[in-house]
């Protein structure tokens, strides 16, 4: 036996004004969630306009090279090259050099410091070893001091996960996406890693 509810229920939904009811219910809930959604994204783009223009960034980044490697005689290094590696204090070495603590070997002829070889005068090197090295010149500190003031919001959380002078270097030098054109080839391919305020200048076709 069917329950008296369910039957008074099946009746009302058969009447078209109970019908119409619940459509304008639903259209006025959407109409209603639409323009709070609106206005959450205007309120958040303000934010960010007023975060932007107003207030300074606070980046964590400090220009003092190699303080921990002085206090522990241990050195990070950029890890990745097969045949050069750069340390944190702008030593450029072969990997062979390395030491036990990850420095590079300063008594090696070819050990170099803050070396820019592979480096064009608008900071763009075709190795990455010798991006980072170069990068890490003191007399760099203003040119990346300008690249933070200005950087996009796009880049904010990349480089505001930076502490130091050599962990700047190592996220500034590697490849993004200002280093490329066309989201599938590079804007220099042979100057690619990057130091610099801009991107590398778009090469003749």
């Amino acid at each position: 036996m069917v329950p008296c509810g369910a039957v008074l229920w099946r009746r009302l939904l058969r009447k078209r004004w109970v019908l119409g009811l619940v459509f304008g219910l639903s259209l006025v809930y959407f109409i209603t969630s639409t323009f709070k959604q609106e206005e959450r994204m205007v309120r958040d783009r303000n934010l960010l306009q007023v975060q932007e223009h107003e207030q300074p960034i606070l980046w964590k980044v400090k220009f003092n090279l190699g303080n921990s490697s002085q206090l522990s005689n241990q050195c990070r290094n950029s890890v990745q090259g097969k045949l050069l590696i750069t340390d944190e204090l702008g030593y450029i070495c072969e990997r062979k050099d390395l030491l036990v603590n990850g420095c590079c070997d300063v008594h090696v002829p070819s050990t170099k410091l803050f070396s820019c070889e592979s480096c064009l005068p608008n900071g763009c090197c075709s190795v990455y070893e010798y991006c980072v090295s170069c990068c890490l010149q003191p007399s760099k500190q203003h040119l990346l001091e300008r690249f933070l003031n200005r950087a996009a919001i796009a880049f904010q959380n990349l480089f505001m996960a930076v502490e130091d002078h050599f962990e700047l270097c190592l996220a500034k030098c590697r490849t993004s996406s200002q280093s490329v054109q066309h989201e599938n080839t590079y804007r220099d391919p042979i100057a690619k890693y990057c130091y610099g305020e801009y991107p590398p200048e778009l090469l003749p076709v």
